[in-house]
C-alpha cells in the first residue's frame, strides 16, 4: 500500500500523465492538456497554502504508528485527495474515461487513512476542494 501511495507523492503520477497527454495528444488538442496539468500543480499549491494555514497535526495514535513518512507534520486537506480529484475531473473533461481516474482517484485518497497519515476528514475535504478546482479545466 505505501509503494501504491506514492503514486500520489506530489501529485507525481498525475502530472506524469497530464505530462504525457500534452505531448501525445494531437496538436490542436495540447493547449488544453498543458492547462489542465498546470490546474493540478496549481491544486497542490493551493493545498500546501491551506494546509499550513490550517495547521493541523497529523493523527498520532498510541501503539497504532503511521506506515509512511510524510514531508510535513500537516494533515488538512489531504494533498493526495485534492490532487487525485483535480486530475480525474480536469482529465475527463478532456475525454479520458471517468471511472478508471476516479478510481484511482480514490484509491490513492484512501490509501492515506489506511497508511495511518489522514484522518477521513481530510481526505473528504481534500476530494471536496481537488473536485471543484477540477471543474476549471478547459473542455
Amino acid at each position: 500500500m505505501a509503494r501504491f501511495s506514492a503514486l500520489g507523492e506530489h501529485a507525481g503520477i498525475w502530472l506524469a500523465l497530464g505530462a504525457a497527454a500534452s505531448v501525445l495528444a494531437p496538436a490542436d488538442e495540447r493547449r488544453r492538456w498543458r492547462s489542465a496539468t498546470g490546474l493540478v500543480a496549481g491544486a497542490y499549491a493551493l493545498n500546501t497554502v491551506i494546509k499550513f494555514a490550517v495547521g493541523r497535526r497529523r493523527p498520532e495514535l498510541p501503539d497504532l504508528p503511521p506506515l509512511v513518512r510524510t514531508p510535513t507534520r500537516l494533515t488538512f486537506p489531504s494533498a493526495h485527495a485534492t490532487t487525485s480529484f483535480a486530475a480525474a475531473r480536469a482529465y475527463s473533461r478532456l475525454g479520458l474515461p471517468a471511472a478508471p481516474l476516479y478510481a484511482l482517484a480514490a484509491s490513492l485518497a484512501a490509501s492515506r487513512v489506511y497508511l495511518g497519515v489522514h484522518y477521513p476528514s481530510d481526505v473528504l475535504a481534500g476530494a471536496a476542494l481537488g473536485s471543484a478546482i477540477g471543474v476549471l479545466a478547459p473542455r
